[in-house]
């Protein structure tokens, strides 16, 4: 008689980035039963490709209201990390830094096993982490938190963040944080740092993420199929398009633009002297790309320019450098499907730590709570 699947609830789930790597990893062996997003269109993305079980609205007042949350083994989720943001200037006084404490009520209520929080890299040194770690130990739990970066698990990306986990049964440091599958190409000699060396390989990179696709058509979403449906463009200004083509080469940033093109610098650049150095930036060919955040689309938003053409990356690009596969459905406008590219944790990331976290959730009970 084969064992019952575990459980899984997904919070501030997005569009299910994190699911979507547990599920890769543990298969049959797993069921996600409850997800919950604030965002209409995320939820709706969700449960397109999970399931009709992502509920719309504010965790904390889902609570107070009495919802019931289901039995669970699992529970998964990034509470919105702008309130630890470097580029929230009131993070000080942010009440979103305390989203953790629905979170926990969950694992509580849900009589979890086994927890894991995402985040940026600023929690490993708030005030909030210590108090997540008191919270769980109250609860029975015993807890570990690590940085990682998204490229030693096979992203092309560098992204780092902050992961928390808790365990009923098994003390996580025994099996976390997961050993790196991958190595930066210039750096071959790091292989003889960790176990499991020749099983590793180089990173991913920009051009063996995004390199087959063809140059986007269109300004919109697009009813064909994927990868092209969301390989459209953007239609810039001819003074964008100038300045596109002033810094055609990879790796060059609004500096070269200053330099080589200081009529088509924008003033606030100019007095800009120092930081920012990915600002208008190009990608490279022959390495991961740089953080995917929500406004991929813009670049002076960040390093977002196509390594060759003379255009930012397309939706389809980011998600692929966020380790989506293309067939994942995304659903909500062009806008609202660029916030759930940028905020979800990369799916084969997640698929490494749902690896190793799994020997934490053995002894299996014999009987759990419904």
């Amino acid at each position: 008689m084969s064992a019952e699947p575990l459980r899984l609830i997904d919070l501030f789930a997005g569009a299910g980035g994190f699911t979507l790597g547990f599920k890769t990893h543990f298969g049959d062996r797993i069921q996600t039963i409850w997800a919950n997003d604030f965002n209409a269109d995320a939820a709706a993305t969700y449960n397109a490709n999970f399931g009709d079980h992502c509920t719309v609205g504010n965790i904390v007042d889902l609570l107070d209201g009495g919802e019931e949350i289901p039995a669970a083994d699992i529970v998964i989720g990034g509470p919105p990390c702008q309130g630890f943001s470097l580029l929230n200037k009131k993070r000080a006084t942010d009440p979103r830094k305390q989203l953790w404490l629905p979170f926990m009520e969950v694992v509580e209520r849900s009589h979890a096993r086994l927890f894991v929080i995402e985040n940026v890299r600023q929690l490993l040194t708030s005030n909030e982490l210590c108090e997540i770690k008191q919270q769980a130990a109250s609860m029975g739990f015993h807890v570990t938190s690590a940085l990682l970066c998204a490229a030693d698990y096979g992203v092309p990306q560098m992204r780092y963040r902050a992961f928390v986990v808790g365990s009923r049964d098994v003390d996580p440091t025994r099996h976390f944080p997961p050993p790196p599958v991958a190595y930066p190409p210039s750096d071959p000699g790091q292989l003889s740092l960790f176990d499991g060396a020749a099983e590793r390989r180089p990173y991913r990179t920009v051009k063996g993420a995004i390199g087959d696709l063809p140059a986007p058509v269109g300004q919109e979403i697009r009813n064909l199929p994927p990868p092209l449906d969301l390989h459209f463009g953007r239609n810039p200004t001819e003074l964008s398009k100038k300045r596109y083509r002033a810094i055609p080469e990879e790796g060059m940033n609004r500096f070269d633009l200053q330099r080589l093109a200081p009529h088509l610098t924008p003033d606030c650049w100019k007095r800009k002297k120092s930081g920012g150095t990915d600002l208008f930036g190009r990608m490279w060919w022959d390495r991961p790309s740089v953080t995917i955040r929500t406004e991929f689309f813009k670049p002076e938003k960040g390093r977002y320019l196509h390594p060759e053409q003379h255009r930012p990356i397309t939706h389809r690009e980011a998600a692929r450098l966020q380790s989506f596969p293309d067939d994942f459905i995304f659903k909500g406008s062009k806008i609202e499907i660029a916030r759930q590219i940028g905020n979800a944790v990369p799916p084969l990331m997640a698929q490494h730590l749902a690896a190793a976290v799994d020997p934490l959730l053995v002894p299996h009970p014999a009987s759990r709570p419904r």
